[in-house]
């Protein structure tokens, strides 16, 4: 027995995506904002970083859409809290204020932050990560969203995409999130919610 994907899951994730692109960018043209914010919270693997993805693609306005994924934030494997924190103050905090945001990329090899990265205030912005749904960013946010999909899905996903440097690290990366989950109820704080199988 093949333990590759079936086609039809494929398709199922394929369509649930393309749906959800849909949704999110409804909910974009509603709020009717030159420069709009979107948050994309969710469980590792659950599909934030594709969703992201096909949204800056598939992006509903004509100014160029700045992505900002927190894994290049987090400071380390201990660093769910740390990096959603980080990315409110100097990322969402100041494109809220229309103030340019300077952020410093995490380098996983050395443990430190490494190069610049600029966020002007009058492009429209997407930040995705896990953790990052607090009340806070709720309300710096035009459209937030929580992606769910099933444990089973979410383990496969990640650990084909980061394999043998993730797997070690899966338990502990899920109990920050659930302490995240426990602490902020992000679901709740969600604009919409979409599911991913």
């Amino acid at each position: 027995m093949s333990s590759a994907p079936s086609k039809s899951n494929t398709d199922a994730v394929d369509d649930a995506l393309t749906a959800a692109v849909a949704a999110v960018a409804a909910r974009i043209v509603a709020v009717g904002a030159p420069n709009p914010v979107v948050v994309l919270d969710g469980r590792s693997g659950a599909g934030k970083s594709s969703l992201a993805r096909r949204l800056v693609a598939g992006w509903p306005g004509r100014d160029r859409v700045q992505l900002v994924a927190l894994d290049d934030v987090y400071p380390g494997w201990d660093g769910l809290a740390d990096g959603a924190a980080y990315a409110c103050e100097i990322i969402l905090r100041p494109h809220a204020r229309g103030l340019i945001g300077v952020w410093e990329r995490w380098d996983w090899g050395e443990g430190a932050r490494a190069e610049a990265h600029a966020i002007d205030p009058s492009l429209p912005l997407i930040v995705e990560g896990a953790g990052l749904l607090t009340p806070e960013v709720a309300r710096l946010a035009d459209v937030s969203v929580w992606v769910d999909a099933p444990t089973s899905s979410r383990r496969t996903r990640a650990l084909d995409r980061d394999g043998d440097t993730y797997r070690p690290h899966w338990d502990r990366w899920a109990r920050q999130e659930d302490a995240h989950i426990d602490a902020h109820d992000p679901a709740s704080l969600a604009t919409l919610i979409v599911r991913i199988p």
